[in-house]
């Protein structure tokens, strides 16, 4: 048999619901509310709400834009079949032009739907935004500037875990203590970056290399815990060898000498905080560390 073309007017080229209109309308419906119940998961997402909400609007919209498309289809589309034994495979010229015909003047089943094409699109558009956002979201803030610079500014105070100042004469030669700008030490920024071990080496200004004449006032000199090797907290200090020792890899860091690494792993110094002392005798930070601090990510020469 040959090729058959069904007609504009056959039942099957006809949308199956008895009211187009009244159906299109709640089709419409469904998929507005589906892009409404998507757009609330997106904001509840980014307020942090309750697990609840989570739920119940990602499952109203993607429930009512998966029925709207599904309705749609169903009840609106042409329903078939349109294929038949046919034999010489190639049609006639005026079946050809039946067919092109035919295609032509069904393009206003899809033409009249227009309104349910922009509201299905509309909401795959935001239901690819809004499955984006918890992907973004849960990569946590920017990291900006965190990379490269700490807490520590020109004239900060040096403060102990408990918010105590440091004062010039709280120390003796060889004391160690842990450091943090004021304000941040029990801050989990400033537990991570921000943690600086300060150790007196002597009662004179000390100079740990060139150019670094005013950073060690009174002996005391100060280096960021954080290893330059993975990162671990440098926290162990040999008085006599002078030499900080990272417990994780055994990086050894010479404190007299910019705590250049002498042993282990560690690539690089440790970042040393220019100190001065203010008028009322408390250590502050004449700036930042001179770079930055942990591993590197970095080229430095």
């Amino acid at each position: 048999m040959a090729l058959s073309v069904a007609k504009p007017d056959d039942p099957h080229m006809q949308p199956k619901a008895k009211n187009p209109r009244r159906a299109e309308a709640m089709i419409a419906v469904a998929m507005l509310v589906g892009v409404g119940g998507l757009v609330g998961f997106g904001v509840a997402y980014i307020v942090v709400t309750p697990d609840w909400i989570y739920g119940l609007t990602l499952g109203i919209g993607t429930l009512s834009l998966g029925f709207g498309v599904t309705a749609w289809g169903k009840y609106l589309m042409p329903q078939g079949p349109f294929v038949e034994d046919r034999h010489p495979m190639r049609g006639t010229d005026e079946q050809r032009e039946r067919f092109s015909a035919a295609v032509v003047q069904r393009g206003g089943i899809l033409g009249r739907r227009k309104l349910l094409a922009g509201i299905a699109g509309l909401g795959m558009t935001v239901f690819g935004l809004v499955a984006a956002i918890p992907l973004l979201r849960s990569l946590g803030p920017l990291p900006q500037n965190t990379l490269s610079e700490t807490n520590w500014k020109k004239n900060t105070l040096l403060v102990d875990s408990t918010g105590r100042s440091i004062n010039v004469a709280d120390v003796a030669v060889g004391g160690v203590v842990t450091v943090y700008p004021k304000g941040r030490q029990n801050t989990d920024e400033g537990q991570a970056i921000d943690q600086t071990i300060l150790i007196r080496l002597t009662t004179q200004d000390f100079i740990t290399q060139p150019g670094r004449e005013s950073w060690g006032p009174d002996g005391y000199v100060a280096y960021s815990k954080m290893c330059s090797h993975l990162g671990c907290p440098v926290g162990l200090y040999e008085q006599q060898l002078e030499l900080l020792v990272c417990p994780c890899h055994q990086s050894m860091f010479d404190v007299t000498n910019g705590a250049e690494p002498i042993f282990g792993p560690a690539p690089r110094p440790l970042p040393q905080l220019p100190l001065f002392v203010d008028s009322k005798g408390f250590l502050r930070a004449q700036a930042g560390f001179d770079q930055p601090v942990g591993p590197g990510y970095w080229t430095r020469s």
